[in-house]
């Protein structure tokens, strides 16, 4: 079996749900790729959906899930190690770890070398770099010469400042020696139509907000989380939040609340494409397919020679 089985879709996807199922299977447990999902209190915005990891009566274990309170910051390279920890135990315990979730960055930075996500946040520079062009940035960032410089993506404005920050730490850094690493996994994805993601999207943010998406927004508020720091967590507390400042009413909060997340999605599924194109096979998934021929799918794709 192989040593990290990846399951991962845009939001409303159902690859919880699938998940779930395929550790049951395997005697497995789970590792949560979600950005979100590792502050306590905050459940609803984030659909952590925990009664899922419930099957026939059996709690499947899960990590990575309410490791923070609200009002914390976590980052990629928390997660990598985060990431290692649960999987060591996992791994200690002879069960199979699944890794599942819809952040891409996430995913990536346990697929790929990311020793470079150790590098602080340099504020000032980032200030100092903001007032400039990107073809000023290029010219700032030619003047380096690293091993970064030749894995470097600088597609964009927030890139390019990035990977000026870094190059300059390294040069300023010469005992700089974060270790890499590379996990090893067979990947899955589940691609819905966009009509039935929609659909699934539409339907799932109604649940939440009957669920009490808005009274969880209100609550943190009340426990003394800024306003402007709740925008941090995503889109639901972000619209949320706009919605109890009276800056929308009800009916066009929803509405712009639902355009964003079919938004999110979509660049959700354009992340998961790239990395296609940039060498890992996922292993596509029906997702219109009933759960159980889901699982089959998949099972079968492990116990081949290929893939298992």
């Amino acid at each position: 079996m192989n040593n990290l089985i990846t399951i991962l879709g845009p939001t409303a996807s159902g690859k919880t749900k699938l998940a779930v199922r395929l550790a049951n299977e395997l005697d497995g447990e789970i590792i949560s790729a979600d950005s979100r999902q590792v502050y306590r209190g905050m459940d609803i915005g984030t659909g952590k959906d925990l009664s899922e990891y419930t099957i026939d009566g059996k709690r499947i274990p899960y990590h990575l899930i309410d490791l923070l309170e609200a009002g914390e910051r976590y980052n990629v390279f928390q997660f990598q190690n985060d990431f290692q920890t649960a999987f060591q135990s996992i791994k200690a315990k002879g069960k199979s770890a699944i890794l599942c979730g819809g952040s891409g960055q996430y995913i990536l930075s346990v697929l790929q070398d990311f020793r470079y996500t150790a590098v602080p946040v340099d504020d000032h520079l980032r200030e100092e770099l903001s007032k400039k062009s990107d073809e000023e940035l290029v010219e700032i960032f030619n003047e380096y010469s690293t091993d970064f410089s030749k894995i470097a993506k600088i597609e964009s404005h927030k890139r390019l400042i990035r990977a000026i920050e870094i190059n300059k730490y390294l040069l300023e850094n010469k005992d700089f020696n974060q270790s890499a690493f590379k996990q090893e996994s067979i990947l899955f994805g589940l691609d819905l139509p966009i009509e039935m993601r929609r659909a699934r999207i539409s339907e799932r943010l109604n649940v939440r907000l009957e669920s009490g998406l808005i009274e969880e927004v209100e609550g943190l508020l009340k426990a003394g989380l800024a306003p402007e720091s709740l925008i941090y967590y995503g889109l639901e507390y972000k619209f949320t939040v706009d919605y109890l400042m009276d800056r929308y009413d009800f009916d066009t909060f929803v509405k712009l609340l639902e355009i964003a997340i079919h938004q999110y999605a979509k660049r959700q599924m354009t992340f998961f494409r790239k990395m296609e194109k940039d060498g890992l096979k996922i292993n596509w998934i029906d997702g219109e397919l009933p759960l159980d021929l889901q699982l089959k799918q998949i099972i079968n794709i492990l116990n081949s020679p290929a893939g298992g």
